[in-house]
């Protein structure tokens, strides 16, 4: 018999319209495993919806999906609302699968909204879902685990943009927590710095200011935990129009995937070394892709994203159909994990029994 999965997407994020592709993708691969599955699209306003209307990806064009049912995950499950806000209907969740990119959504917090209603998550942790949603976390992470990164400078405000000169043009000039390249400029002078650095905080209250890396070619690679295994994929090369990977590069048509990337083979495994090196060392789950740059030989951890485009399903799979058992394995794990973490003790120590004094007078 299937499960009973709720998908999350959309989110209080840049990323919102790419965040739908992904989880509609997701919960129409699950459907086809004989899964029930629970669509939440929690719109940029932070509200949530349900109903299955919403796996059909022409419901999100002109607002038409607040024609759906408000909803609210609660203990156990999800709570589809009345129009006057009131519970309608329990919907028991056996597991969850996020599908939020960027913002809150990839940042921990759906992690923590599904952790506190006892719903397992078969998706990243909050640890590193904080961590890696910000550049600046992620290279201090990164280099805590002896992991090579390009040279940055993090700024707090856009009149510290003087300090990232000291990288030498040309810099790339980041949000700290944006994804799928929003925001993202290379520039070559000052002048540039100034106003790229002055959109950036825009978007965003901290910029990452990265040395550009000179013959670059950027390197994905995916990774997920199952079976008390880290299971790795075949490189990818991304290859951008000009320089650097743009918005347009990514989900315009405008970039190209080289699939298995046509990397020294040496190269290839060191890559897939470093994935599985820091997958597991920070105990990681679900479906993660790790972004290299690699420059004559060298090899730059850049980017880790816990919630991928279209979950990396082209990385882990030959398309939609042969990717539902790489999304049963990483749920059977997400309720191991579960299962796991119930058998251990909450700790009541009783002192509020010795409490004597009073705070009310």
């Amino acid at each position: 018999m299937g499960k009973n999965i709720a998908v999350i997407f959309g989110g209080k994020s840049n990323e919102n319209e790419v965040s739908v592709i992904t989880g509609t993708m997701a919960s129409n691969v699950l459907k086809s495993g004989g899964n029930n599955v629970i669509p939440l699209y929690m719109s940029q306003r932070g509200e949530l919806f349900t109903g299955d209307g919403l796996l059909d990806i022409q419901n999100y064009k002109d607002g038409k999906y607040e024609k759906f049912p408000r909803a609210s995950v609660v203990r156990g499950g999800v709570y589809v609302l009345n129009k006057k806000g009131k519970p309608k209907k329990f919907l028991k969740t056996d597991v969850a699968l996020n599908c939020c990119h960027g913002g809150w959504g990839e940042g921990g917090g759906v992690c923590g909204l599904f952790a506190l209603n006892d719903v397992p998550l078969a998706s990243a942790g909050m640890f590193e879902s904080a961590a890696f949603m910000d550049k600046y976390f992620t290279k201090r992470v990164l280099r805590s685990l002896g992991v090579k990164v390009a040279k940055y400078v993090y700024l707090r405000r856009p009149d510290e943009f003087l300090q990232a000169e000291k990288l030498q043009y040309p810099i790339i000039v980041k949000p700290a927590k944006l994804g799928s390249s929003i925001g993202i400029e290379c520039v070559e002078n000052r002048e540039e710095l100034e106003t790229a650095v002055a959109a950036a905080f825009l978007y965003d209250d901290g910029v990452v200011c990265e040395k550009y890396i000179e013959n670059r070619r950027e390197i994905n690679c995916a990774a997920y935990y199952s079976e008390g295994k880290v299971v790795v994929s075949e490189c990818e090369e991304a290859v951008a129009n000009s320089g650097i990977l743009s918005f347009d590069d990514k989900y315009s048509g405008g970039g190209k995937s080289i699939f298995p990337a046509d990397i020294d083979p040496k190269i290839a495994l060191k890559i897939k070394k470093i994935t599985s090196s820091v997958y597991s060392r920070l105990n990681m789950r679900g479906i993660v892709r790790f972004d290299f740059i690699l420059s004559d030989g060298a090899v730059y951890l850049s980017e880790v994203n816990t919630v991928p485009g279209s979950l990396s399903y082209y990385l882990l799979s030959s398309g939609f159909k042969d990717f539902y058992p790489v999304l049963k394995a990483v749920i059977v794990q997400a309720e191991a994990d579960y299962k796991e973490a119930a058998s251990k003790t909450l700790l009541k120590t009783g002192i509020l029994n010795n409490v004597s004094y009073k705070f009310n007078k």
